[in-house]
């Protein structure tokens, strides 16, 4: 079988393009590694990290506009993803010395070095539900105060990525940049409609 290609992906400010990355995934993991016998990895949601303690699963953010998923923890595995884009919120599900197994908003896993990985919260908006009637809310309103009643201080599309300044589990404050606004602007987005916090999760 021919090598898989590397593949690439860039998240920005925009809704998320559509492409099947469970397909891509699996192709990339059937062309295996020739020269890399990998541990086995841990098991997802083991409940605390081997190597930091920490809780697992746990969200942190990309730290760095280039980061390398792996299908292995090591350098000798397989690239699937280049991330470009710092600030990304991803999951961390395992670990395994240096090296932290995690999962983006879409689903996709694989292996990053430990040091490429922030703990920064940040979170990315969700696309909208459908209404009642079927129809689509593609924007997601980003409040003055943490109350449906406040004004809009803008509507975000799907796929913005914000900074967590807190989280009270119903609502998360949200510092965003917006060229159009004319730079950061901070705001109140629904909970339930960010990756990046947990439902329900307090954020301080």
């Amino acid at each position: 079988m021919a090598p898989a290609e590397t593949l690439f992906r860039t998240l920005s400010n925009t809704p998320a393009r559509a492409f099947a990355p469970a397909l891509l995934l699996g192709f990339a993991l059937a062309a295996g590694s020739a020269n890399a016998a990998p541990p086995p990895p841990p098991t997802p949601g083991a409940g605390v990290g081997s190597k930091t303690g920490l809780p697992l699963p746990r969200y942190a953010s990309l730290k760095t506009d280039r980061v390398n998923l792996r299908e292995g923890p090591s350098k000798d595995h397989r690239t699937l993803w280049v991330f470009q884009r710092a600030g990304l919120p991803v999951e961390i599900v395992a670990e395994f010395e240096t090296w932290r197994r995690i999962r983006d908003s879409e689903g996709t896993e694989g292996w990053v070095l430990h040091s490429l990985l922030s703990g920064r919260r940040t979170s990315i908006v969700t696309a909208a539900k459908a209404g009642a009637k079927g129809e689509t809310r593609p924007e997601t309103p980003l409040y003055a105060r943490a109350d449906d009643a406040s004004g809009e201080q803008a509507r975000l599309q799907a796929g913005v990525i914000g900074s967590v300044k807190s989280c009270t589990g119903a609502w998360c404050r949200v510092v965003v940049a917006l060229p159009q606004k004319g730079g950061n602007v901070d705001g109140y987005v629904r909970q339930e409609r960010l990756w990046g916090v947990y439902p329900y999760e307090k954020v301080e």
